[in-house]
């Protein structure tokens, strides 16, 4: 079996002590070192195929230099998978590393990965739902450095970021108000969830400021899926009259909106205009005139949380006073679903 390479090996290669090596690898901090020594050292190391030893630089900065991540479902969901990029492109990119559980929203799993980050000596974790949900913190991660994604409790509690529900819901309906729509319909997530709550009162804000009085006949409630979506929709453009326009809680209830239009003999967006929420690009592209929707910010709130993360572990305290829940804009994506409204 080929020997691993020795700092002795790198201290050899580089023609310095090991002293310099260790220096030079580990950045001790107050060592002057010349520069043409740190790139000497650090080529010698690379030529080899040394990294330094972790663990004993952790028992001397009492750091393990990882992250653990807990999630539900998000390593299996392509858009929300976002999330995880931006967390690990932040921890990568200040020379972190990123471990990941992702428990399929089963319990036993998620306290047998909660317990395995703990045997790795994390140094922090960063705790994430697939959709902004309201959860309890578990237990065995109380007492180390913890920030939501996506989630958050429903009072006090770790900080944490979420998308700014209420501004989308409000930017959605706005964009098909100022296409001239005053009839406008919503169909909306029947769950009990904060983006439920928050998208059916931006929509009902943006109505208010237009001065178009909200009719609760034009919100149907299903189930936030294609066939929900349909459901819905061909209840909405049954009604007389018809709205000339369609808020849709996410892109799959997007989706059943075309097909109730398509059955219904309506252009899409001569007879009708359509939003969505999301941005799943594989739908709002594949559809057909493309979606315009509003796009979740996936990727931000995983490169937020992370740098809020490690603010937290190297001072604790500056938690304190923090505001506990930030909210991230859902910027609006237009393709060719909304136009104005026929006579």
């Amino acid at each position: 079996m080929t020997r691993r390479p020795s700092i002795r090996d790198v201290a050899r290669e580089a023609g310095v002590s090991i002293t310099t090596v260790s220096r030079a690898l580990n950045d001790v901090e107050g060592a002057r070192l010349p520069d043409d020594t740190r790139r000497r050292v650090r080529e010698a190391a690379e030529r080899l195929g040394y990294a330094p030893n972790k663990m004993a630089r952790g028992l001397r900065t009492q750091r393990s230099h990882l992250l653990g991540m807990v999630s539900d479902h998000i390593a299996t969901t392509p858009h929300a998978g976002r999330l995880i990029l931006g967390a690990q492109e932040v921890a990568t990119t200040r020379g972190w590393a990123l471990m990941l559980v992702n428990t399929g929203g089963d319990p036993a799993a998620e306290a047998r990965g909660i317990q395995a980050l703990h045997q790795q000596q994390v140094d922090g974790v960063l705790y994430a739902t697939m959709y902004h949900r309201i959860v309890e913190v578990p237990a065995a991660l109380r007492g180390l450095p913890l920030v939501m994604a996506d989630a958050r409790t429903g009072g006090d509690g770790p900080p944490a970021v979420v998308p700014d529900e209420v501004r989308g819901g409000y930017d959605a309906t706005r964009e098909l108000v100022e296409h001239g729509h005053r009839r406008v319909g919503l169909a909306l997530n029947s769950d009990d969830v904060p983006a439920t709550h928050g998208r059916l009162r931006g929509y009902r804000q943006a109505l208010e400021e237009a001065g178009i009085a909200y009719d609760p006949e034009l919100v149907v409630r299903e189930e936030s899926e294609s066939t929900g979506g349909y459901r819905a929709c061909r209840r909405l453009l049954e009604r007389t009259p018809r709205p000339t326009a369609i808020f849709c809680f996410n892109d799959r209830m997007a989706m059943g909106a075309y097909r109730a239009a398509a059955e219904l003999g309506l252009r899409i967006p001569a007879d009708l205009s359509v939003i969505g929420f999301d941005n799943q690009e594989y739908i709002a592209d594949g559809l057909y005139p493309g979606l315009t929707t509003l796009q979740l910010p996936h990727y931000e709130m995983g490169a937020w949380a992370v740098n809020r993360l490690m603010e937290l572990i190297d001072d604790p305290a500056r938690n304190a006073g923090d505001v506990p829940v930030r909210t991230l804009p859902c910027p609006l994506v237009r393709r060719s679903s909304v136009a104005a409204p026929t006579a």
